[in-house]
């Protein structure tokens, strides 16, 4: 079962999500929690995956998303981040701080849970459309030239699996995907990684959509 924590000041909300979950076979909302609670409980529970309101008046999401960022390696979850609006200019601050992806909460419930099994599973979540919109609207400090010039840097193979990377999949998908074991997949991403000078999927991500990698899609 993927241990799941929902953390969000609106209570229907949380139920809301409780309810589309609870509802798959694999999935298990093991709590859910307001801004406020939201350290105490996932000490607690030791979840795997948190969904996490970005915009909460009593704690902000971010800093609730800096604090369980600063969890020991065992007990720090994935956490993604909820959010109405899909140009919310605090999601790009919140990738940059270690969030895996980001939902809409009005996400159709099949694509909820199976947005919670790619975090599960390693993958990053981030609708392509969404964020090239939000990149458009708050480019921030990546300018796309930048970006194409790191992303040159990068075998044909690489781009593949860079692409697949911004998608979502995770590395048995991408295997999958490219007919290549989970072994090469793991070695052709940490390349990535090393060669775009970033930390983590999420920042290659973005990379990729500023490079316009994923333009056609």
């Amino acid at each position: 079962m993927i241990r799941t924590v929902v953390v969000d000041n609106e209570a229907l909300v949380r139920s809301g999500f409780r309810l589309i979950l609870d509802a798959a076979d694999d999935i298990e909302v093991v709590a859910t929690a307001t801004g406020g609670q939201a350290l105490a409980v996932v000490r607690e529970q030791r979840p795997d995956v948190v969904l996490l309101d970005i915009r909460m008046p009593d704690v902000d999401g971010l800093t609730v998303l800096r604090e369980l960022h600063a969890l020991p390696a065992p007990k720090r979850p994935v956490v993604a981040m909820l959010t109405t609006f899909d140009t919310d200019e605090y999601v790009l601050s919140a990738l940059d701080a270690g969030a895996a992806g980001f939902l809409l909460k009005d996400t159709e419930p099949a694509q909820l849970a199976q947005a919670v099994r790619m975090l599960a599973a390693g993958g990053v979540v981030m609708s392509p459309k969404a964020t090239r919109s939000l990149l458009s609207r708050h480019p921030g400090t990546g300018r796309a030239d930048q970006a194409t010039a790191r992303v040159e840097g990068l075998s044909e193979r690489e781009r593949d699996v860079l692409v697949l990377v911004a998608e979502g999949l995770s590395n048995s998908e991408i295997g999958g995907r490219l007919h290549l074991s989970g072994g090469t997949v793991k070695d052709h991403v940490s390349a990535i990684l090393a060669k775009l000078r970033v930390g983590g999927r999420v920042q290659a991500a973005l990379l990729a959509q500023r490079a316009g990698l994923l333009a056609e899609r």
